[in-house]
């Protein structure tokens, strides 16, 4: 089958690789119908995460046509159309029991080696090296899921793969980040996201959808901040305005109620000269620049909410601790306890309150478009927000939604 793989730092390529097989009798094999490149896979492309290996097939926003199942899953048959979330979870451990299906605590099998950075192993996830364990990634043609009775959920007649395929990932990231909030149709909260990339975009109608007063998003891309406007946001181009200031001015000063974070670890810019300098340091000590969240934490108001979405891997250069810790703010973070949001988030796009496809703004059929797609999205040229492949051939693009 066709993969995309990763080669070195900065190098994607598309190459024929072994089909997957049924490994253990809870797996099942999809042929994937549609899958998409994530910001955190830019990451990857970026060298940000170790323990990445050549030949790792990448990718973990996933769905397809179940075509084989292994002799212990009862769950799933042979034609489901099935989304995969990107956390893979036991549903059987304590976390699992918790709802804290991120940390499951028994589906990495490089456990030991994730302990020796996180002090405890996590859940496994697709495509994301081999500290989440080595799992095969979804950017391919074929997909073995583990736990297969577990996570995925079964989709119905009437929606196409567009409309559920960021379930796996963008969508419930987004909504956990806003539902961190605490936001309630009465609270009239406004909330403040940093990033408009896919993740930012799905928090900013996550917002809305649980009953945000105001949204304000910051980004410098004008396709995104054009995106975020399309969603009922409010815009700040930190290229043209001083953030801080701005969002002082905006909220008459009292600030946002509380902030998403949804860039990560490659955050980059800088307001102050102390900012600066301490820019030039962080390039040459660490691979994670904190400036989104430190920005975050100084734009939210005393007493607020930090919801931190953004995806880091490790050791962090300075955050502002001293400003977190006395302004009394809240900081929420964790990988997305996927399996949770499946089923609601599912019925919210059925009742047509939200169609995530909206953020898509390039297709294609061909895996070997990849490397050149991967690029263009890191870069973001054409106004690339997010990527969608169709590696089954299927080239019809729904135009009745």
């Amino acid at each position: 089958m066709k993969a995309l793989t990763w080669q070195k730092k900065g190098k994607i390529t598309c190459e024929s690789v072994p089909d997957p097989v049924i490994v253990d009798g809870h797996d099942a094999i999809i042929k994937v119908t549609a899958c998409a490149i994530c910001g955190s896979d830019l990451h990857l492309m970026d060298g940000m995460m170790p323990t990445m290996q050549r030949g790792d097939i990448l990718g973990h926003e996933t769905m397809g046509e179940v075509v084989e199942v292994g002799k212990d899953n009862t769950r799933l048959s042979v034609g489901d159309r099935i989304v995969v979330p990107f956390t893979i979870s036991c549903g059987a451990c304590r976390q699992c029991r918790w709802g804290n299906w991120s940390c499951c605590e028994r589906t990495n099998p490089n456990g030991r080696l994730q302990a020796e950075t996180f002090g405890y192993p996590l859940s496994g996830l697709f495509g994301y090296s081999h500290i989440t364990g080595g799992f095969a990634g979804g950017q391919a043609e074929y997909l073995r899921v583990p736990y297969a009775d577990v996570g995925p959920i079964v989709i119905p007649e009437g929606l196409d793969d567009e409309q559920v395929l960021f379930l796996s990932d963008i969508f419930p990231t987004g909504y956990q980040a806003a539902e961190n909030c605490e936001i309630t149709p009465d609270s009239e909260k406004t909330i403040a996201v940093w990033g408009c990339g896919p993740v930012g975009q799905m928090a900013i109608r996550s917002c809305f959808l649980l009953g945000a007063k105001r949204v304000i998003a910051i980004d410098e891309v004008p396709g995104r901040l054009a995106m975020a406007r399309a969603g009922g946001a409010e815009t700040i181009d930190f290229r043209t305005h001083n953030i801080q200031e701005t969002l002082v001015e905006m909220t008459d000063g009292l600030g946002p109620d509380a902030v998403i974070e949804a860039v990560g670890m490659e955050a980059h810019g800088a307001d102050t000269m102390m900012q600066k300098v301490g820019s030039a340091l962080l390039s040459a000590t660490t691979l994670e620049r904190p400036f989104a969240l430190n920005q975050a934490i100084l734009g939210c108001r005393p007493g607020g909410i930090v919801s931190m979405p953004g995806v880091y891997a490790g050791a962090l250069g300075p955050v502002m601790i001293g400003v977190l810790m006395n302004k009394g703010l809240t900081l929420r973070t964790g990988q997305t306890n996927t399996q949770k949001y499946l089923s609601p988030l599912l019925e919210r796009i059925q009742k047509g309150e939200i169609d995530p496809s909206f953020v898509i703004t390039h297709r294609s059929t061909n895996l070997e478009d990849g490397p050149a797609l991967y690029e263009k999205f890191r870069d973001k040229k054409d106004n690339c927000t997010k990527v969608v492949f169709r590696p089954d051939g299927n080239r019809e693009v729904p135009t009745n939604r």
